[in-house]
């Protein structure tokens, strides 16, 4: 291994929240900002989602262009952007030991941030049966196939999910020239949200199997085809020869456990405050790392509002203790996971097992009560199960007693 290099801030993954971080940072004069990217192109996932949907409203982008946007800032802002380049593991509190082509390295840096995003769960975690034939991908693998390298995947395939990002896996297949069979969910109902624009999805001709599940993947060499079953029971196969799993998301937190930061049981990322501290002094998180999986838009958002957090580091600020927020059924997590009485700006997010229509979120810590939101049923995403449901403010974090037990948000 060469020598130990020295930068000030070290942000590892360049993808819109990492990008977004470093732009701020250099362009603030933070001294030496260096981002690393494990892939041979900085962007994150923007850069193989062809459809449209990204920038602002008035400047609409495709997701690779958005990607350049984000890269050419960032370079052009002063930081610098290195492909290619893993973290592997932590070589002291504030230190990364990274391989690339040019060999091992250690870096050490004054901050750190962790921007590393999240993945779909493939088909062998999902625990999905049966043999190992061609044709069986996640939604990323999918989108690089055919908007990275111009693969052909097949001729007929299967969706497994029935979220957004299974509705843009299903026109990737379609701008492979392939045709969906059915998109398959075991959710009672899609998660794509707001109806109107699911509606409209729907009828161009995809069929949707709700309650259902994928029992056994099939055929040798090439898939054949997919055995699911219905909630009543009933078997049945559908004919494919390509399979695409989509959602499901996990973080990908391997370094931040590898490091020993403290990751929320309901995010399984690394657990940060309003700040976007983690529990280690000088480490940062950003993006779907933290929330799997948030947009595009968000993660480039906190990313700019981390960098503020980090500039007030660096000047020699101070690294508050934190109190844990903890949620309760139907809620399955919320984002931030900590709270400090000083977190009075941003919001928070929180997920849901069932949809939430007419229902009271209270916030309480040790029987005191911060806060009541009324969940409005207007609100499209909080009819819809496993999607965020609903952004709490930070109007009640000055009420927390920073000594106090965890600040509980249950449901009434």
């Amino acid at each position: 291994m060469s020598g130990v290099r020295r930068v000030d801030v070290l942000v590892v993954g360049a993808g819109p929240g990492g990008l977004a971080a470093a732009a701020r940072l250099a362009a603030a004069g933070a001294g030496r900002v260096e981002v690393l990217e494990r892939e041979q192109q900085a962007g994150g996932v923007p850069r193989h989602c062809a459809h449209g949907g990204f920038g602002t409203w008035t400047h609409p982008l495709t997701g690779p262009s958005y990607a350049r946007l984000l890269a050419e800032g960032a370079a052009r802002a002063g930081a610098v952007v290195r492909t290619g380049v893993t973290a592997l593991d932590w070589a002291g509190p504030l230190a990364l030991t990274t391989v690339s082509p040019r060999g091992p390295e250690k870096i050490e840096a004054a901050a750190i941030v962790l921007a590393t995003g999240a993945r779909e769960r493939p088909r062998a975690a999902r625990l999905v049966p049966g043999t190992r034939p061609a044709g069986v991908c996640t939604t990323g693998e999918l989108q690089q196939a055919v908007h990275l390298y111009g693969q052909r995947i097949g001729s007929r395939a299967v969706v497994v999910g029935a979220e957004d990002v299974s509705y843009a896996a299903t026109a990737t297949v379609r701008a492979s020239g392939a045709r969906v069979v059915a998109m398959v969910t075991d959710l009672p109902r899609a998660q794509a949200a707001p109806a109107r624009a699911l509606d409209a999805r729907l009828r161009h001709g995809v069929p949707l199997l709700t309650g259902t599940t994928v029992t056994e993947l099939l055929g040798h060499g090439r898939l054949s085809g997919v055995r699911v079953r219905h909630r009543d029971g009933r078997s049945a196969v559908l004919p494919c020869d390509t399979v695409v799993f989509t959602g499901d998301f996990v973080p990908d937190h391997e370094l931040a456990r590898r490091g020993g930061l403290v990751c929320d049981p309901g995010t399984r990322g690394p657990a940060v405050d309003g700040a976007l501290r983690t529990s280690r002094a000088g480490v940062f998180a950003v993006g779907s790392v933290l929330h799997p999986v948030g947009s595009a838009a968000t993660a480039a958002r906190e990313g700019a509002r981390a960098a503020g957090a980090v500039r007030q580091w660096l000047a020699g600020g101070d690294w508050p203790g934190a109190v844990p927020l903890v949620v309760s059924e139907p809620l399955r997590w919320i984002a931030p996971h900590r709270v400090t009485p000083a977190d009075r700006h941003g919001r928070y997010v929180l997920r849901s097992t069932e949809p939430l229509t007419r229902r009271v979120l209270r916030v309480t810590q040790d029987g005191r009560t911060l806060d009541r939101v009324r969940v409005r049923s207007s609100l499209p995403s909080a009819l819809v199960p496993y999607r965020t449901t609903l952004t709490l403010t930070a109007r009640w974090t000055h009420r927390v007693d920073a000594k106090g037990g965890p600040v509980r948000i249950t449901v009434d």
